[in-house]
């Protein structure tokens, strides 16, 4: 293959004057600025969605309570599902903004932020596929292609969620970049290798081995890209070994402390589990269900990637008919993604969120041509997530009876109380109250739930209303009881709760 197929349009070696640095250097601040402004709105009028949220948020807390940062634990358990940069990324952050709701959600956004920042960089360096404007330069590719990123609709959920999502997205989408500037250069670039194996290990360190999907991409690129050199240029040896290396000044400790727990269960029941079976009903079972399943995300990413997915058609008839090695670069990275997670049991929607990089991408370069489309979803997309971010978001709080009670209960709250729940266990009571008391959350049933109550120190249980007068008919005057209605996101139903306070 000529070096010319990939060759970006621009001249990196061209030199560029002050004023034209400080023009980029700008926009660079307009578009990062602008993107986490636009990710962190509503975040603070939100409560935590159950389950995934408050873990990780209480995780990074529970980290900071005991200085340990190499295991993270929920609750004063073992928490091994995940590594622990997301953590790091929270605990950050709460140094900075002190440990809340928006806190917890700000590292998702600035992930968010750098990713459109890397596709803008990146697509500035590829050439127009459109033949009327080939001789137009890459910048409108990598502007679009940052909007598009940033407008979809996964990305707008997943950004403002305090979670390793997007910490995932950032490292697998600068591994591709990087995979794709050693491909298309004659000779070895140290800059470019390092940053390809540093992203697959940062990308390990956030959530695991799907981080090096971009191997298998390049493995793919070998049967289109006819350059003996390739292999010598990547240095996969040594790469690995320095991916490795990294990896372990975490993994090593970890494994030590937890007497190799976190590579059973982080990797035997999460990944290989993952994918033998669906984890929490996400996904299915049975192999007829499994196989109906298997264009789940052919089917969802009409939604994920939503309004830019309407435009999924005719890309793919273009791409069809005419398709360059960029395109092939960019196809092979997202259906490698798409068909991992297809092939995988457990199934959620934003699974495929680490492709949307490289869909943006492809849809900027094919799409450049139809300004006023793009124009007209671009705004109309940013009116309507703001609208939801500013209004809606506070509007459904109310719906939220982990929050609810907390508010309610606040000014009765002390450090050593120690609390209970029933049947309601979910991590949000963690994570709300455990910002007053220092006590743990205590799983009871109806019949042990007297008994937790009438052990001596000042203590709360969480339970169904229905069941209060069953379990404490007769509440002392000195307690406080507390209720509410909401609805439980985890199991989709409806919930009626009570706090039962004893003060002391």
């Amino acid at each position: 293959m000529s070096d010319a197929i990939l060759t970006p349009h621009v001249n990196i070696s061209t030199p560029i004057n002050r004023e034209h640095a400080r023009k980029v250097g700008a926009n660079y601040a307009l578009l990062f600025f602008g993107c986490l402004l636009f990710h962190v709105v509503g975040t603070w009028s939100i409560p935590l969605f159950d389950r995934d949220e408050p873990r990780f948020a209480e995780a990074s807390r529970e980290m900071i309570e005991r200085g340990d940062y190499i295991v993270p634990h929920f609750n004063n358990q073992l928490r091994l599902d995940k590594p622990p940069l997301a953590y790091w990324a929270q605990v950050a952050s709460y140094r900075i903004f002190g440990e809340n709701d928006f806190a917890a959600r700000f590292p998702s956004a600035v992930a968010a932020a750098i990713i459109a920042l890397s596709i803008l960089t990146w697509g500035t360096r590829l050439r127009t596929a459109t033949a009327s404007q080939a001789q137009i330069g890459g910048e409108a590719v990598g502007w679009w292609a940052a909007i598009i990123f940033t407008l979809s609709l996964q990305t707008f959920i997943n950004a403002k969620a305090a979670v390793a999502d997007m910490w995932l997205v950032l490292f697998v989408t600068t591994a591709h970049w990087a995979g794709y500037e050693i491909i298309q250069r004659a000779a070895w670039n140290w800059k470019w290798w390092f940053l390809f194996y540093f992203s697959l290990a940062l990308g390990f360190l956030t959530k695991g081995p799907i981080a090096w999907a971009p191997l298998l991409t390049l493995a793919a690129m070998k049967f289109f890209v006819r350059d003996v050199e390739l292999a010598k240029r990547f240095k996969f040896v040594r790469g690995m070994l320095l991916m490795l290396g990294i990896v372990a000044l975490w993994g090593v400790p970890a494994l030590i402390q937890t007497h190799g727990e976190f590579f059973r269960i982080g990797i035997g029941r999460h990944v290989v589990g993952r994918s033998l079976g669906a984890m929490e009903s996400h996904g299915a079972n049975s192999l007829g269900f499994y196989l109906l399943l298997l264009p789940f995300y052919f089917v969802t990413v009409f939604v994920s990637f939503f309004p830019w997915s309407i435009k999924l058609p005719s890309l793919t008839r273009k791409l069809w008919r005419s398709c360059d090695m960029i395109d092939t670069y960019l196809l092979t990275g997202t259906a490698i993604i798409f068909v991992i997670f297809s092939l995988i049991k457990t199934k959620l929607p934003h699974y495929t969120l680490p492709a949307f990089p490289l869909l943006s991408l492809l849809l900027a370069r094919h799409m450049i041509d139809h300004a006023q489309f793009l124009k007209r979803c671009a705004v109309a997309a940013a009116s309507i997530y703001l609208v939801v971010a500013f209004f809606a978001a506070p509007a459904v709080a109310r719906f939220f009876p982990a929050a609810q009670l907390y508010r309610q209960s606040r000014e009765y709250l002390r450090p050593e109380m120690e609390f209970g729940a029933v049947d309601f266990q979910e991590p949000s009571l963690v994570w709300y109250f455990r910002s007053r008391i220092k006590g743990w959350m205590t799983p009871l049933n109806s019949a042990s739930a007297a008994q937790f109550m009438e052990k001596n120190g000042a203590r709360f249980v969480i339970l169904p209303t229905t069941v209060v007068t069953k379990v404490f008919p007769n509440l002392p005057a000195t307690w406080k009881s507390f209720s509410t209605r909401g609805f439980n996101i985890a199991k989709g139903k409806d919930v009626d709760l009570t706090l039962v306070l004893k003060p002391d």
